[in-house]
């Protein structure tokens, strides 16, 4: 184990089995994971249809239903924020100190790498199928196949908040057929 702390940061738009495998890299490799909650002040749009507590809640819900010691966790919100050198100082500012960042977006390795950080891309898990967009698209699209891409907490949330309504009625807004069958 890696002692020490390693940072997450991801918008979970919902929390998926690519995001579970991800930060269980960070719980087998560092004595304790910061989970950023990117775009924290977005929700009720089509790429960001749940709030900051309802993602956090899928988030914890999740590593309790995979065995995980929650007390190796800390979770941070961060605000939208533009993508660009100060987005770091913010991360600093929300979070407690740490040495390795955790991400997939290459935009913000480029920024932690260029601070100094150790940055890590996380072992992959099927990143066509299992990413953010795909599970909106399916649940649009009424296809049952989301249910096997999030682990069983996150099926219970999105049900329960009236999730696959209000991704319906995001996507509502736009032109027909903009998202349907994408």
């Amino acid at each position: 184990m890696n002692a020490g702390r390693c940072l997450i940061i991801a918008r979970f738009q919902p929390f998926h089995y690519g995001h579970l495998n991800a930060v269980e890299y960070c719980y087998r490799n560092y004595d304790e994971t910061i989970i950023v909650v990117g775009m924290a002040s977005q929700s009720h749009t089509p790429e960001n249809p749940f709030t900051a507590g309802e993602r956090i809640l899928m988030i914890r819900e999740s590593l309790k239903w995979a065995g995980h010691d929650l007390s190796r966790y800390i979770t941070v919100t961060l605000p939208t924020l533009e993508v660009n050198r100060a987005a770091i100082h913010f991360v600093r500012q929300y979070s407690p100190p740490f040495k390795s960042v955790i991400t997939l977006n290459p935009i913000i390795q480029r920024l932690f790498m260029e601070e100094g950080y150790e940055v890590i891309t996380p072992p992959l898990k099927e990143r066509d199928t299992y990413s953010g967009s795909t599970i909106r698209r399916l649940i649009l699209n009424n296809d049952p196949l989301w249910k096997q891409l999030v682990p069983p907490p996150v099926v219970e949330i999105i049900e329960s908040i009236g999730g696959v309504e209000r991704i319906k009625m995001l996507y509502s807004e736009r032109l027909p057929g903009y998202y349907a069958t994408a």
